[in-house]
């Protein structure tokens, strides 16, 4: 039964010299019976291998008895080395003095192997995660310059608008002819839509470097005149276009009226320029018992499902066919002036018809 094992059977010696080798591990090795009877262990080991149990394995084997699944490498016939696992046991009389060693070994190449791949899959793991972290900094420190660059801009872009806008209206007062009354409105809408695009550009710089966008919150503002202004400016600047409004703000509302007017004016843009041209936009706000909602609808076709995740973000846009979808920041900043006011906006959007929703507390604290 020894002889033909599955597994390899060696007894040494207390001197460590081979006594008998078994059937098993004479045809792994390649050697016969009297090529091993009374040589050392160590001289089948490979060099790394025979130092291993010479002074870890022999020492340890002494002191306890026994040593468990430990991995070593034996050298065979042939010169090449075979990968093994090995149990060895110290056999003792009743006094405690050693008699022989007994050791059993299995082969171990296939096992050695997956550890080996293990090992290298855990080093390639490290180093693509080390890579991962690395790539991230970069992309954290490109963004935070890239958004230091954008505020400076946004401010620098300020005072030529500014000159811009005056001229324009100095020009309108010594306006002679009904053409040139037009030029300069175009003029003046078009200022008006490049502060905003500059606004936009700020609040984004303000979020994403931390310091978040600012509310001058007044609950005694009526916000109603506010909401209508916005719907008559974008009514002067879209002719031919329908924009239905219905407010029915009964209660104040502790809100930013500006920032809410600025929000309206980003959703509405977003309206005019997604949505059917032949068909109404509509824009609803009302006071309930504890909130405050805002909506704004248009018809056309609806939004992708695949972008309406990312609505939202930054820079992003669902379709880039028209030049009037600036920046891609109007829902982002949409987004954010709702979160600091406590509230949420949402969309829905159906082939009938996509609506943007804000609903926030009325007593919101500041």
């Amino acid at each position: 039964m020894i002889e033909n094992a599955p597994c390899a059977y060696v007894s040494l010696s207390t001197g460590g010299r081979i006594e008998l080798a078994n059937r098993t591990f004479l045809s792994w090795t390649g050697y016969a019976a009297d090529q091993t009877t009374g040589k050392r262990l160590s001289e089948f080991l490979t060099m790394a291998g025979r130092i291993y149990y010479e002074t870890h394995i022999a020492p340890l084997l002494r002191m306890q008895g026994s040593f468990e699944e430990f991995a070593i490498d034996v050298i065979k016939a042939d010169g090449q080395p075979l990968q093994m696992i090995a149990n060895a046991s110290e056999g003792r009389d009743a006094e405690g003095k050693p008699l022989s060693i007994r050791l059993a070994l299995i082969r171990a190449t296939d096992r050695r192997r997956y550890e080996q791949e293990l090992l290298g899959a855990r080093e390639l793991a490290k180093a693509s995660e080390k890579a991962a972290e690395e790539r991230l900094q970069h992309e954290h420190e490109a963004s935070e310059l890239r958004e230091q660059f954008i505020a400076v801009l946004g401010h620098d872009l300020r005072n030529p608008l500014a000159s811009i806008s005056a001229g324009a209206r100095i020009l309108d007062r010594t306006a002679q002819t009904e053409r040139e009354h037009q030029v300069i409105a175009m003029m003046q809408t078009t200022v008006i839509r490049m502060a905003g695009l500059i606004d936009n550009v700020l609040d984004l710089a303000r979020g994403r470097l931390g310091g978040g966008i600012g509310l001058d919150r007044d609950a005694g503002k009526p916000l109603e005149p506010v909401l209508m202004g916005v719907v008559d400016e974008l009514r002067l600047a879209s002719p031919g276009r329908v924009i239905e409004a219905d407010f029915n703000i009964n209660d104040a509302v502790n809100c930013d009226p500006s920032r809410i007017g600025q929000m309206l004016s980003n959703l509405l843009g977003n309206a005019l320029t997604h949505g059917a041209s032949n068909k109404p936009v509509v824009v609803h706000a009302m006071t309930r018992q504890q909130s405050f909602e805002l909506w704004v609808s248009n018809a056309g076709e609806p939004i992708p499902a695949a972008a309406m995740d990312k609505l939202f973000e930054p820079f992003f846009r669902a379709n880039a066919h028209t030049s009037r979808q600036g920046l891609g920041l109007g829902l982002y900043i949409a987004s954010q002036i709702a979160k600091a006011h406590g509230g949420e906006l949402t969309v829905s959007s159906t082939t009938e018809e996509t609506r943007f929703t804000f609903i926030m507390p009325l007593a919101a604290h500041t």
